[in-house]
C-alpha cells in the first residue's frame, strides 16, 4: 500500500485521482482549501486523512508540511495538483502575486520541506498547455499590477511547474519528478463567470475522471516507462515551449523560489 498526498484534492482532477488511488488500496491524504468541499471529498474517499491549507499563505504550507512529516513516516507520491487562476491582480500577505504563489511558490515550498521524506518517491506536478501563454520571471515574483493578465499569469505558473519538475530531476536524482497537461478538464476552474461557464459546459472537455487516470498512471507506472523530469500530454512524452524547457531559466527560477520562500 502506497501513501499518496494529493493537493487540490477536494474537487476536480485531484478528487477523481484520489478516488482511483483509494480504489487501488492506497493510503490517500487529501489537501484542500475549502473546509466544506474537503469534508465532502473525504466522504467520497474513505478512508482518507485530510488537511486544510490555503496556498496563498506560506505559513499554512509550512504547517501542512509539519503535519505530513509528523503523521506519515513514508510518502510514496506527492501530487502537486493544487492551483488556479485569479481574475484580478492580488498580492498575498507573503508579498507575491497570488497566481504565482498558489501555482508555483507554495508547491515548491511544500516539496522542498518534504524533500527528505520523498527519497525514492515520486512527485507529479499538474501543469497545463496554458504554459504557452506565459513565462515566469524569477526576478519579479511579487508581480506587476499594471501589466497583470490572468491568462499570462496562469501560463507563467504552469510553465514554472514544468521547469520545477525538470530541475528537480537534475538536482534530486533520488526523487522521480514529472509534470503533465491533464487536458481541458470539466471543473469549477477559472476566474470570472464566462471562464467558469466554459470549463463547466463546453462539449469537448475532458472529464475529471479521465484526467485523474493520467495522474494515477504517472504516479504508478514503472519508472522505466517514464522519463525523469519529463512533461506529458496524455501518455506521451511531449516537448514543452522553449521557455519551459530552458535549463538556465529553470535554475534561476529554483534559486529565486528558494530565496522567496526562505528555504
Amino acid at each position: 500500500m502506497a501513501t499518496i498526498v494529493v493537493t487540490g484534492g477536494s474537487s476536480g482532477v485531484g478528487l477523481a485521482a484520489a478516488e482511483q488511488f483509494a480504489a487501488r488500496g492506497d493510503e490517500v491524504v487529501l489537501v484542500g482549501r475549502d473546509p466544506r468541499r474537503l469534508a465532502d471529498a473525504v466522504a467520497r474517499v474513505r478512508p482518507a486523512a485530510h488537511f486544510r491549507a490555503d496556498f496563498e499563505s506560506l505559513a499554512e504550507v509550512r504547517a501542512l508540511a509539519a503535519d505530513l512529516l509528523a503523521g506519515f513516516p513514508r510518502i510514496d507520491v506527492l501530487a502537486n495538483n493544487a492551483g488556479g487562476m485569479i481574475d484580478e491582480f492580488r498580492r498575498t500577505a507573503d508579498g507575491f502575486e497570488a497566481t504565482f504563489q498558489g501555482n508555483h511558490l507554495a508547491p515548491f515550498l511544500l516539496t522542498t520541506l518534504l524533500r527528505e521524506r520523498l527519497r525514492g518517491a515520486r512527485v507529479v506536478n499538474t501543469a497545463s498547455r496554458a504554459h504557452l501563454r506565459g513565462r515566469p520571471d524569477p526576478d519579479r515574483p511579487e508581480g506587476d499590477p499594471a501589466s497583470y493578465n490572468r491568462w499570462r499569469a496562469y501560463g507563467a505558473g504552469k510553465s514554472a511547474n514544468i521547469l520545477f519538475a525538470a530541475e528537480a530531476a537534475r538536482r534530486w536524482p533520488d526523487v522521480f519528478s514529472v509534470s503533465f497537461h491533464p487536458g481541458v478538464v470539466r471543473t469549477n476552474f477559472g476566474a470570472g463567470r464566462t471562464v467558469r461557464l466554459f470549463y463547466r459546459f463546453a462539449p469537448f472537455l475532458v472529464t475529471p475522471e479521465k484526467a485523474g487516470e493520467l495522474l494515477v498512471w504517472l504516479a504508478t507506472a514503472p519508472e522505466a516507462e517514464l522519463v525523469n523530469g519529463g512533461y506529458y500530454v496524455g501518455r506521451s512524452l511531449t516537448t514543452p515551449a522553449a521557455h519551459a524547457r530552458d535549463p538556465e531559466l529553470a535554475g534561476r527560477l529554483w534559486e529565486a523560489s528558494a530565496e522567496a520562500v526562505n528555504k
